[in-house]
């Protein structure tokens, strides 16, 4: 929930909203690691993914996938960003395959 505190109104149309963004990553994180542990099918990781190693945090967690949401409103360009900054990371690596990441947490 968001307030205008000039009009005394709710900023958003319904009133209410989701949790989304930075706030979501730690439990989206979570999830998505102990999904991978259980299931066959690919994962998605979703929820406060801004920078590179916010997507490479949820790949090593065992993401097959990323997606990018509420960035894109305040950087439009930062899924173009990360593309780029995961092919710097596995460049430097001397990572060949970026689904070499997918599920290569050290526990």
């Amino acid at each position: 929930m968001a307030i205008d505190v000039e009009k005394r109104r709710p900023r958003l149309h319904y009133v209410t909203g989701g949790l989304s963004g930075p706030a979501i990553k730690p439990i989206a994180l979570r999830m998505v690691w102990e999904a991978c542990q259980v299931v066959k099918i690919p994962v998605i990781g979703i929820g406060g993914i801004a920078s590179t190693e916010d997507a490479l945090e949820y790949l090593i967690a065992g993401a097959r996938a990323i997606q990018v949401g509420t960035a894109n409103f305040y950087h439009p360009n930062c899924s173009e960003q990360i593309a780029l900054g995961l092919k710097q990371y596995c460049r430097t690596q001397g990572i060949e395959d970026i689904r070499e990441l997918i599920g290569s947490l050290r526990t």
